[in-house]
């Protein structure tokens, strides 16, 4: 692992910050970190509001999504809310769907399989909407590249509203609204909203409209917090304060969908992360594994009994995802072997039966094993299809933006994207693929890195900074746990590996002048040797909470292990 420490802000600015707050020198150093200089900013960041989102209609197209929604409810047209088969679409089409359905009966709901149809708007769902007498189709976390398939809509008499969040490309559908804040004509303050949180924008306006505020929609929240977690967007501005409040609807009064999925989780007070590693997989196992209706139907059912049956459902799912997940990623690993890859600066592999709906999962795992641009491609009908994963601080859409030439289409983010190509191309698109990774990456990004936020002594960490270092939640993307790390540490004697296979660590550490801390490093049990026989050593670790026998104390949670000499 790479330990980056994070450049240091100008003493001056720390000394006026912690004045200005009455904080610890480090609490102001990581505020200042994350672009918080005064004040106000720390009290906004602090101490979220709903007065500090956005107003919607700052957003371009924001009047016409809202004038052409309001004239389908007054004519008595039939509205289909269309979205994707993931996390951020499927929650989508729930916060729509249920917000429109208080004001107009003639909704429905349509998420695209993804074997037939692939990802976002289909001519399926067209031709569904077409048959269905359906005139306006409000798309959800796709469509911002559909120029094609809105053209062919709108031949047949329908109208689309399009909220999205992925960037366009070089042609805008001709759609009655494109609500898409990374448009570069759009002035929306804010631009890293998630799909979902697009659509909370439009019924805000909407909601507005009717003369209500947006406490009214707080009971949406918990799905926008859901998609915020899965779809990985910064944790900053209007995000965080959506995420902050949606926590509190999940944690207070969930929708009985999500309350069901959440049944196996005895936690009192779920994070991000909870949502993010227990709701999201289960939910996006609906649309891997079988069908992304099942999503939807879970997150607006209304009867906790109903929901506890469709969450079992989906758990059954989630164990197949798994299994899935499992067999492939060992298949994509003995593959790279046979090939002798090991040592390219890319992974791509393929194999025709791998399950579509997990590849990217696979993904996702092969990047933590190799730690380098990874593209995972299975059959798809005629085409081949692929998800890509990147590492850290590179963008790996670019890259496959420099290699259209052998693509039929492709979309996404820096760190994610998904492709589908014919298959005569594949083997030259692999090679353009590793010779323009070769080209562009700074060899450094491909070892995994431990960005720092402060070096720091034992004797600094106290139940007053963890009780502040703890409101810095939500954590996520821009705003991650603080990461901190200390020198100069001895074990007390006791350090150990521990767990039932013992490759977790645990110690008791100490250093001159402070109180012993007990440290977990789950995973680490391989480096016990670094800590016996009285060594001096450094660690890097967040600042958690232990709980044991009702008794709760501080602990550091290890992120890595050093000798105090090495670099």
């Amino acid at each position: 692992m790479r330990w980056t420490l994070k450049p240091k802000p100008e003493s001056s600015k720390i000394e006026a910050l912690q004045k200005a707050l009455q904080v610890d020198p480090i609490i102001a150093t990581l505020l200042l970190e994350r672009e918080i200089e005064t004040f106000e900013e720390a009290k906004k960041f602090f101490r979220p509001s709903l007065s500090d989102l956005h107003n919607p209609f700052l957003m371009k197209d924001m009047d016409k999504a809202v004038t052409r929604i309001e004239k389908a409810i007054t004519n008595k047209e039939n509205i289909l809310v269309y979205g994707d088969y993931d996390v951020d679409g499927t929650t989508s089409v729930a916060l729509m769907s249920s917000y429109l359905k208080t004001r107009h009966e003639l909704v429905l709901t349509y998420i695209p399989n993804r074997y037939d149809e692939g990802y976002g708007i289909s001519y399926k769902g067209i031709n569904f909407a077409v048959e269905n007498d359906f005139t306006l189709i409000i798309a959800l976390d796709c469509g911002i590249k559909a120029v094609e398939k809105v053209a062919y809509a709108k031949e047949l008499g329908i109208d689309f509203i399009i909220c999205d969040h992925h960037r366009p490309g070089d042609d805008i559908p001709d759609a009655v609204a494109v609500l898409d804040p990374k448009q570069d004509d759009c002035n929306y303050p804010y631009k890293e909203l998630c799909g979902c949180g697009v659509g909370f924008k439009l019924i805000q306006a909407l909601n507005s409209k009717e003369g209500k505020g947006v406490k009214d929609l707080v009971e949406y929240l918990d799905l926008v917090a859901t998609a915020i977690g899965a779809d990985i967007v910064p944790i900053t501005g209007e995000n965080r304060v959506l995420a902050y409040f949606g926590l509190q609807v999940i944690n207070t009064f969930p929708r009985p969908g999500i309350k069901a999925l959440l049944e196996q989780v005895n936690k009192t007070e779920l994070t991000i992360t909870d949502v993010v590693f227990v709701v999201a997989p289960r939910i996006n196992a609906a649309g891997r594994m079988k069908h992304g209706n099942y999503a939807v139907t879970l997150l607006v059912e209304t009867e906790y009994e109903k929901a506890l049956q469709f969450a079992a459902e989906i758990e059954e799912y989630n164990s197949d995802r798994r299994e899935e997940d499992k067999r492939i990623t060992e298949e994509a690993l003995i593959q790279i072997e046979q090939l002798g890859e090991q040592n390219n600066l890319t992974t791509v592999v393929y194999q025709e039966d791998w399950h579509k709906g997990v590849i990217g999962i696979v993904a996702s795992r092969l990047t933590e094993t190799y730690y380098r641009p990874t593209l995972v491609f299975t059959r798809s009908g005629d085409k081949l299809a692929a998800s890509a994963r990147s590492v850290r601080d590179f963008d790996i859409y670019n890259v496959i933006e420099a290699c259209s030439e052998f693509i039929e289409q492709f979309g996404g983010h820096k760190y994610a994207a998904g492709l589908t190509m014919k298959e005569e191309n594949y083997q030259a698109f692999k090679q353009a693929f590793e010779d323009e990774v070769s080209k562009t990456i700074d060899r450094s990004l491909l070892i995994p890195e431990i960005k720092i936020d402060a070096k720091i002594d034992l004797k600094d960490i106290s139940p007053k900074f963890y009780r502040i270092i703890k409101q810095f939640a939500p954590y996520g993307p821009e705003n991650m746990t603080p990461v901190f790390m200390t020198e100069d540490l001895k074990d007390t004697g006791y350090g150990k590996c521990v767990g039932a296979d013992k490759t977790h660590l645990r110690m008791t550490v100490v250093q001159p002048g402070s109180n012993a801390l007990v440290a977990i490093g789950f995973g680490m049990g391989d480096k016990v040797d670094l800590i016996t026989d009285n060594k001096l050593f450094k660690v890097v670790y967040s600042v958690d909470e232990n709980e044991w026998n009702g008794n709760v104390s501080l602990q550091l949670k290890l992120r890595d292990v050093k000798a105090n000499d090495s670099e």
